[in-house]
């Protein structure tokens, strides 16, 4: 005997709370806020940058650094549809595919611009900055160049922080993935500074190898990403969003399920549909016990009531539980 759920996947805005649908609202008017400022820092390092390679490396992260906010906005608006014959289980995937392009962005970035300084030190590319004229007077053009990442960089962090947290109350694997980004930009900033004041000092090298030291960083967070995303996109057991570990509800709506007077066996398959979770309980019932429906949806009813992220949940009553069904940890 199966009994599906009798409430609709729905969009992805039905599923939040309104706790979190406030948070959501929150994080979307974070991303507007951080489009804005990213787009003027870009404007900022672009008229600064010169001939500096760490200088070009912090301008084409700030460009890439556009991409996990518009995706998460993109988002945030195809979640709200509903499901239908076509997407069953609603659109809340979205949210999985944009993780996915945030984090290639991150690590396309991030290999393009180690490759880049790798060539720029092996070639001996001595970068030349000279003299600018700044309020009718002379000055060393590496001092704009500092000034303005020194300017970057605290709205980088600050944003970063608020969008970590956003991620952990919405369990949005995006936001976490634009907080990597973001965090990626203040460092690159700062190596940036370290590289040009480098350069001042005689070091022609200092600043190729700032650059290559932050790229590599980011080439690191960058492949972690990419194989989060592609590993959640793949049904693979739901994870925290940060992908250190398998969710705690993973193993709660288990031991929930276990509680129930007339079940024996309790194993969940647990997929991440984005900010939720799809949940299939296969339950094995106590000799002799044969669940009505009435039990069967109150069990449901449990299990949904665990935690807001258990969204979708499906119960299936069998004899036994196949290894093909829930594999063995």
């Amino acid at each position: 005997m199966t009994s599906n759920s009798q409430t609709a996947a729905g969009s992805g805005h039905d599923a939040l709370p309104d706790k979190q649908s406030e948070i959501m609202r929150k994080a979307i008017r974070l991303e507007w806020i951080s489009i804005a400022i990213v787009a003027a820092v870009i404007t900022m390092v672009g008229l600064v940058m010169g001939q500096s390679q760490a200088m070009r490396v912090a301008w084409v992260e700030d460009i890439l650094a556009l991409l996990p906010p518009i995706a998460f906005l993109v988002a945030t608006r195809v979640i709200r549809r509903g499901p239908s014959r076509d997407h069953p289980y609603g659109h809340h995937r979205a949210i999985g595919v944009g993780h996915l392009v945030s984090a290639v962005a991150l690590f396309a970035m991030g290999a393009l611009l180690l490759v880049d300084s790798a060539i720029g030190l092996l070639m001996v590319d001595k970068p030349p900055i000279g003299m600018t004229v700044l309020f009718g007077h002379a000055i060393w053009a590496g001092w704009p160049m500092v000034a303005a990442m020194l300017v970057a960089v605290p709205p980088m962090v600050v944003l970063g922080r608020m969008k970590l947290k956003l991620s952990e109350e919405l369990h949005d694997k995006v936001l976490f993935a634009d907080a990597d980004m973001l965090k990626a930009d203040w460092m690159t900033g700062l190596a940036t500074v370290v590289g040009v004041l480098g350069i001042g000092m005689g070091l022609w090298w200092a600043d190729a190898a700032a650059a290559i030291a932050v790229s590599a960083s980011i080439v690191k967070d960058g492949v972690t990403n990419v194989r989060a995303a592609v590993t959640g996109l793949t049904d693979a057991r739901a994870k925290t969003h940060d992908d250190k570990g398998p969710h705690p509800l993973t193993v709660e709506v288990e031991e929930k399920a276990r509680e129930v007077p007339w079940v024996k066996e309790a194993r969940a398959r647990v997929r991440d549909e984005g900010h939720v979770f799809h949940v299939e309980m296969f339950v094995v019932p106590l000799l002799g016990m044969d669940p009505t429906p009435a039990q069967i949806v109150e069990l449901r009813t449990t299990l949904e009531d665990l935690d807001w992220k258990v969204h979708d949940v499906v119960v299936a009553v069998v004899d036994e539980l196949r290894p093909e069904q829930v594999p063995a940890d």
